[in-house]
């Protein structure tokens, strides 16, 4: 995530919560029991939460532009889909309660599926798709193929809690609206995003293997190349070459290098299965890539700048060094844990000897985390940087407290975590 603090930052929650306040205004109940009325509150507001999970769930460039990037609408993606499914599970159980102050049998029967009709057998099975659907999101050990095929059972529940309601009320305009916008955002998704219908095709012209078991691509248009902006990333599926087998699988790369032709280079660091696999990429293999998405680095730098990057952080760096000159004093903390494991140090190294508004400093730390009270003592007027952080979580956490209890200032504080799958 980039800690901008500017509207876009809140666009998502905002559309989320504006999407499941107006279903809730529109069938707010009059004159009726408490637990009723409640009822009927957390089954809307819990669809219009599940419908924004889906639209959240979108990857289009400019959709994630509007909406703050796509680590925004992945982090409200995961959060709405808990606190629609919260709602929900509370409907049947204020139905019962409702039926309770008349007569526990009939509190009873609204809780047993196979004492009731069809429509509602459908709001079961979609309680039962979702509580699937999320118990997947926190199985992080799920082979990635397997977590998004039983993800897309949320999909599935929504449409099922959609149509429950549709039959209930013999048909809405509302309604058809809410099935529309879901039958939109599961088929782009599906479509688009995972088939890569709306992919850009481009091809692998050479690999470079760099130190720290990282490998960098380039990766050159077979058609018009699309326009990136250094600190962006892109989702990349890689096909298969000669004797090189893809996963065929999209995964979140950082550009480290953008070419005057369009071409991109991206850095790839043996992390997973997949990535593991790429360090053996050759040249020729045709690559599906979509994006690009995110704002870290894209403000034009003001101020003198700080820059911390650990392990494969130190890409959108690169892409930022390579695309033009310093133009603010920057200095640059490159953390490893050991110099054999520091990817483009040489290149750095030079950069740092001609340009006199680059200063790099490294740091290797082979025993947990650096320093950073030392490291960051070594800063000039800290306070008057902006400072840009990409790295492993526990990094970015450590360093966080750190620059603001030295007076940095919030809004100048940037960073970025790549945590979603």
């Amino acid at each position: 995530m980039t800690a901008h603090l500017y509207p876009r930052r809140f666009a998502a929650p905002f559309a989320a919560l504006i999407l499941a306040f107006a279903v809730v205004w529109w069938a707010f109940p009059e004159q009726m029991p408490f637990w009723r009325s409640l009822a009927i509150v957390t089954a809307w507001g819990g669809s219009g939460l599940l419908v924004a999970n889906l639209v959240l769930m979108v990857r289009e460039p400019h959709i994630a532009r509007l909406l703050g990037g796509l680590e925004s609408m992945y982090r409200w993606h995961h959060r709405s889909g808990m606190i629609a499914y919260l709602l929900l599970l509370c409907h049947p159980l204020a139905l019962a309660l409702n039926g309770w102050v008349e007569a526990p049998q009939l509190a009873w029967q609204t809780l047993v599926p196979w004492a009731q009709s069809w429509p509602l057998w459908l709001g079961w099975a979609a309680l039962v798709l979702l509580m699937f659907g999320l118990a997947t999101t926190f199985a992080v050990r799920l082979p990635y193929r397997r977590w998004r095929a039983f993800h897309f059972a949320l999909g599935l529940g929504v449409l099922l809690a959609l149509a429950h309601v549709y039959a209930l009320l013999g048909g809405a305009d509302t309604l058809l609206l809410l099935i529309v916008v879901t039958g939109v955002a599961l088929g782009w998704r599906l479509i688009a995003s995972d088939l890569g219908m709306a992919s850009h095709p481009y091809r692998v012209t050479q690999v470079v293997h760099q130190a720290g078991g990282m490998v960098e691509a380039l990766l050159s248009p077979c058609a018009a190349p699309i326009t990136v902006a250094p600190g962006q990333f892109v989702l990349v599926a890689f096909g298969d070459g000669q004797a090189y087998r893809g996963c065929g699988e999209y995964h979140p790369f950082t550009v480290s290098g953008i070419e005057a032709d369009g071409g991109l280079r991206v850095g790839i660091k043996a992390l997973g299965t997949c990535s593991q696999r790429l360090q053996s990429l050759e040249p020729e293999v045709l690559v599906r890539l979509q994006g690009p998405f995110g704002t870290f680095l894209s403000d034009s730098p003001s101020v003198p700048q700080l820059w911390i990057a650990g392990g494969v952080g130190i890409t959108p760096f690169m892409a930022a060094l390579r695309a033009y000159a310093c133009i603010r004093p920057t200095t640059l903390i490159y953390l490893f844990r050991k110099e054999t494991d520091a990817a483009f140090l040489d290149e750095l190294t030079a950069l740092a000897t001609t340009d006199p508004q680059f200063e790099l400093l490294t740091d290797a730390s082979d025993k947990g985390l650096p320093d950073f009270p030392e490291l960051l003592g070594k800063i000039g007027h800290i306070t008057a940087r902006e400072v840009s952080i990409c790295g492993p979580i526990p990094m970015v956490e450590a360093l966080l407290p750190l620059l603001r209890e030295i007076g940095v200032a919030e809004e100048s504080i940037h960073f970025e975590k790549f945590d979603f799958r």
